[in-house]
């Protein structure tokens, strides 16, 4: 069936492990598919991982690519789900932060929420950048060069952060709406021709 949809064409990263907050996760998933995407889930190996629903471990889902499989050239865009233990787990982990890094590279987006910005921390792209996060990352972020706003979404142009899971639906807004602005250039990139150069 072919898919309908402001992303249709497009395929994206979530990069999770064992510990990652349900709600942020499985709700920018949804909203991604919905508007046409292709979405992969990326984790640190190929068995399924489980998230976290407020006190207790939810039910496992199925990983699409081991880290070491996935190339960041493949996708058009990065997701980065919170969980304190999937941040702290996947911040430890340098392909996992070498596969972060290699997004803001290539200019390409990405959008974390709550815990997830202590990636952005290690992979050093938080300098000169605002953004936001779960509270408690404050110091870490500014310790790293950004500037920290306690705002439900804070959009910085290749970056989008949020700070927790009552912030979902700005934040699935706003992604879906930073994605498509990346396809439109995307797009006007690929219809120059070798002779227009």
């Amino acid at each position: 069936m072919r898919k309908t949809g402001g992303l249709h064409g497009k395929t994206f990263a979530i990069l999770a492990t064992h510990g990652f907050e349900q709600s942020e996760l499985m709700k920018p998933r949804q909203a991604l598919l919905k508007a046409g995407a292709e979405v992969e889930i990326v984790s640190l190996g190929k068995k399924p991982i489980k998230g976290w629903k407020k006190q207790d471990w939810t039910e496992a889902i199925e990983v699409d690519l081991d880290l070491n499989a996935a190339s960041p050239s493949r996708y058009d865009g990065l997701v980065l789900p919170g969980g304190t233990l999937n941040a702290d787990t996947l911040r430890s982990e340098p392909r996992a932060i070498t596969f972060i890094k290699d997004f803001f590279d290539n200019g390409k987006p990405v959008a974390a929420i709550c815990h997830a910005p202590w990636l952005l921390v290690e992979a050093r792209v938080v300098d000169g950048h605002r953004l936001t996060s779960w509270p408690s990352l404050k110091t870490d972020v500014r310790n790293a060069g950004g500037e920290w706003l306690d705002e439900e979404v804070v959009v910085d142009d290749q970056l989008l952060t949020s700070r927790k899971p009552d912030d979902i639906p700005a934040f699935t807004d706003a992604m879906i709406g930073l994605f498509a602005q990346h396809k439109r250039r995307d797009n006007a990139r690929t219809t120059i021709g070798p002779t227009d150069v």
